[in-house]
């Protein structure tokens, strides 16, 4: 199989650009046009060529890509182009992009400068700032020959850091950037204009009628204090933040404030409507993305745009402005946009989810095992954990103690103290004062002992990272302490980082902190906990996802579900592969229970 490396220069302007709209809206726009590409095949010379759209698809047609892997830096980009416009369609996709946020991590620079710098293998041109507003026929022919110049060497540069990044990067992890970009790259799922045009009208009607019943003026918006009020009224607990000037608590109501930010996606209409009205956009969250959907629906097909390694621990993420990991589920008309997405003719949609997996990884990594056997019985722990709160026979749980004993083992496990846990419970509707919150924490710390022990040694790990020393936690060959690169190494061989880790003295004894790209974050023993458990739950849906693959077409994961499109005529057996698949576990994992749960409908919304 070839390595065919790639880099197309199009036509971008002050108001036409990447940074003015999402991917799919700039190629798929008529004004789109492409200057010129320049092709590498393995290790060969680099060679530009630009052209009329007839001229670069004679060009791109001699070459053998159904027996090739085309790279780029950014590949859902070029990748898109190659597909979109040229109708070429490579055996395999793969990303330095990508590459680079799995092996260095999400917080550093991604860009080609970036990683070119860091890799000392040449320097990024600056040429493209010439290009602004220039079609292909306004070039000047020396001024296209420099452009050319520029292209080819950012493909020298890709071609470079692939043969660097590539050598010991995990095959596996290849084969989850080809599937991932490929559901962009190659759309399947449709959109239903008619259902989207009729919910973004509900939408706007509800958000006017909201704003209204709840009475508020521009006063009650712009006051701290009244809009607090306002918040607690939907109860939402208004978020806060030290002020740096003054250095005491205030509200976090500044449009940069991330927990503000987070209201605009809650699950309550109301709550959005007065997030948009306070910082004075004219809409919410719902109705963008609404609109967002109508556009891509009259232009074609749905690109699913999903970030490989978009977080710490490896999970994936939303991208080009349309996050499909938090489509809303509650509320009225919730499943609106959900049901918009629907499977092409003759398909159906099958949505598999890995039931309760964080909860399992955790228990079986801390050697937790009654609370494993209770999973691989299939008992219904969240009413074995509420018996222990109320002291009642499992038989005689209520509804809402089963509720609490359910937000008690999601919760609680990655060290949540009484306070936060008492507001969880209240973001859920549920009151219950600090004492009793206290209690059900004892409870469970005593009932999960292992787990508890679990957090300890994971802030013994810290404390020894922090000097260069290994102390490994969890279960045996699991996860790997690396301290040449203050890191934990996952069961996918890459590494999750904590860069810079430091300990700082505080009021309350040493807290460790690491380095970001947005500053430094604290870290502890329970957060260890979190971020390796959703990282290797992150690493079974990956293996998992590999497995379908092989028979049906990914077109969605979130969080840790994962979306198949399915011929109608073989539902009932694509379904019992696909759960097959979710229910196996890695040699890795021996012991583990993994279970799962699945929907099938004409649309993603049916699957529920």
């Amino acid at each position: 199989m070839d390595l065919i490396t790639v880099d197309f220069e199009t036509y971008y302007s002050k108001d036409f650009s990447l940074s003015k709209m999402t991917t799919e809206e700039y190629i798929r726009s008529p004004y789109f046009q492409v200057i010129g590409v320049g092709v590498k095949v393995n290790n060969g010379g680099t060679e530009w060529a630009s052209g009329t759209h007839e001229q670069l698809k004679e060009y791109l047609d001699e070459f053998d890509w159904a027996n090739a892997m085309v790279l780029a830096h950014n590949t859902m980009f070029d990748g898109a182009i190659l597909s979109w416009i040229f109708d070429v369609h490579p055996r395999v996709y793969a990303d330095t992009l990508c590459m680079g946020r799995a092996i260095h991590g999400v917080e550093v620079g991604g860009s080609l400068k970036a990683l070119a710098e860091r890799y000392k293998i040449g320097e990024k041109g600056t040429e493209v700032v010439n290009a602004m507003g220039l079609r292909r026929e306004d070039f000047p022919a020396d001024q296209l020959d420099r452009y050319g110049d520029y292209c080819v060497n950012d493909v020298e540069l890709t071609y470079k850091l692939f043969t660097i990044m590539g050598k010991n990067f995990p095959k596996q992890e290849l084969k989850l950037i080809d599937l991932t970009l490929r559901m962009f790259i190659e759309p399947i799922l449709e959109l239903d204009l008619g259902l989207l045009e009729e919910h973004l009208e509900e939408v706007k009607d509800r958000k006017e009628k909201l704003l209204t019943e709840a009475g508020v003026d521009k006063a009650d918006l712009m006051s701290n204090p009244k809009f607090a009020e306002l918040l607690k009224s939907q109860g939402v607990e208004p978020p806060t933040k030290v002020s740096p000037t003054t250095g005491k608590e205030t509200f976090a109501f500044a449009k940069s404030d991330e927990d503000f930010k987070a209201l605009a996606e809650h699950e309550s209409d109301t709550v959005q409507a007065l997030v948009a009205a306070r910082l004075g956009t004219k809409s919410t969250l719902e109705e963008t993305r609404t609109q967002r959907f109508i556009d891509i629906a009259k232009r074609g097909t749905l690109p699913v745009p999903v970030r490989y390694y978009a977080a710490h621990t490896g999970r994936w993420g939303g991208d080009d402005k349309i996050n499909l990991q938090n489509l809303p589920s509650r509320g009225p008309n919730a499943k609106k946009l959900k049901s918009s997405i629907v499977a092409p003719e003759g398909h159906m949609i099958i949505d598999a989810d890995s039931a309760q997996i964080e909860a399992r990884v955790l228990a079986w990594l801390a050697g937790q095992d009654d609370l494993v056997d209770a999973f691989a019985k299939g008992e219904d722990v969240y009413v074995k954990m509420a018996s222990k709160i109320y002291g009642k026979p499992e038989d005689q749980i209520e509804k809402q103690e089963r509720f609490v004993g359910k937000t008690t083992i999601l919760g609680a496990g990655y060290g949540m103290g009484a306070v936060k846990f008492q507001a969880q419970l209240k973001t859920f509707g549920t009151d219950m004062d600090l004492d009793e919150a206290r209690r059900v924490i004892n409870i469970y710390r005593l009932a999960n002992d292992k787990i508890s022990q679990l957090w300890r040694n994971a802030q013994k790990m810290l404390e020894n990272l922090s000097r260069g020393d290994v102390y490994n936690f969890g279960r045996d060959g699991v996860l790997t302490v690396v301290p040449a690169a203050t890191a934990i190494q996952l069961p996918s061989k890459l590494l999750m980082r904590y860069d810079d880790l430091r300990a700082e003295q505080t009021e309350r004894g040493y807290q460790f902190n690491y380095k970001t790209r947005r500053g430094r974050n604290y870290i502890y023993g329970g957060k260890v906990v979190e971020n390796v458990c959703q990282a290797i739950a992150r690493c079974i849906i990956g293996e998992q996802m590999l497995r379908i693959a092989k028979k049906y077409s990914v077109v969605l994961t979130v969080h840790d579900s994962i979306a198949c499109c399915v011929p109608e005529s073989e539902v009932e057996e694509a379904r019992g592969y696909i759960e097959q698949c979710m229910r196996w576990t890695p040699d890795w994992a021996e012991g583990l229970p993994i279970n799962c749960e699945s929907g099938v409908g004409k649309s993603y919304g049916e699957c529920e």
